[in-house]
C-alpha cells in the first residue's frame, strides 16, 4: 500500500515491533489450540499484513521464532523452523502483491507453507507420518488463512474510506 512507502525507518521499526508483539500476544492467548497435531494458529493470519506492509517479512518470521522460543516445545528446531516458515509465508504474500494477483490468493501461502513446512520437523518429533502431519497442519491453517484475507480486505476498505474522508475536508 502507498502508506507503507511513506513511512520513515523509525515508523517502520515501531510498527514492526507492534505487529511482533501482537503476534506473540495472540499466540499466547490461543496457545491451547496453536500447538500440537492440529494447529489452529490464529497468529499466522498476521502474515497477510505483509501484503500491505512488505517490510514486515523479517519481523513476522522473528515473531514466530520468539513465540516458538517462549511457548513451543521442540527447542531450536521449532524456533528455526518457525522463523523460516514465517519468512517464506510472508515473502510469498509480498510476491502475490508484486504480481498483482487477486488478494484472495494470500490464503494459499498462509495455508500451505506452515502446513507443509512445519510438518517436516513436527512429524519427526510427534512420531507421525509426514503426509498425515501435513494434512493435520493444513486443516488447522484453514481458519488463519481466511482470517488473513479478511484482515487485508478490511484494512484496505478502512484506508479507502479514510483517504476519501480526508480528501473531502
Amino acid at each position: 500500500m502507498e502508506n507503507s512507502e511513506k513511512m520513515t525507518r523509525v515508523q517502520k521499526m515501531t510498527f514492526s515491533a507492534m505487529v511482533m508483539a501482537l503476534y506473540i500476544v495472540i499466540l499466547y492467548c490461543t496457545q491451547s489450540f496453536s500447538f500440537g497435531a492440529y494447529q489452529i494458529r490464529i497468529a499466522t493470519s498476521l502474515y497477510a499484513l505483509s501484503y500491505l506492509f512488505p517490510f514486515l517479512v523479517f519481523p513476522l518470521g522473528l515473531a514466530n521464532f520468539i513465540s516458538n522460543m517462549l511457548f513451543g516445545g521442540f527447542g531450536i528446531a521449532d524456533m528455526a523452523g518457525g522463523f523460516i516458515v514465517g519468512i517464506l509465508t510472508a515473502g510469498c504474500v509480498v510476491f502475490i502483491r508484486k504480481m498483482r494477483w487477486n488478494r484472495v490468493l494470500i490464503a494459499v501461502p498462509i495455508l500451505l507453507i506452515p502446513g507443509f513446512g512445519v510438518a517436516t520437523y513436527l512429524s519427526y518429533f510427534l512420531s507421525m507420518p509426514y503426509p498425515l502431519m501435513a494434512l493435520n497442519l493444513c486443516i488447522g491453517q484453514v481458519i488463519p488463512s481466511i482470517v488473513g484475507v479478511i484482515l487485508v480486505k478490511t484494512l484496505e476498505r478502512i484506508w479507502k474510506r479514510s483517504v476519501h474522508h480526508d480528501s473531502a475536508d
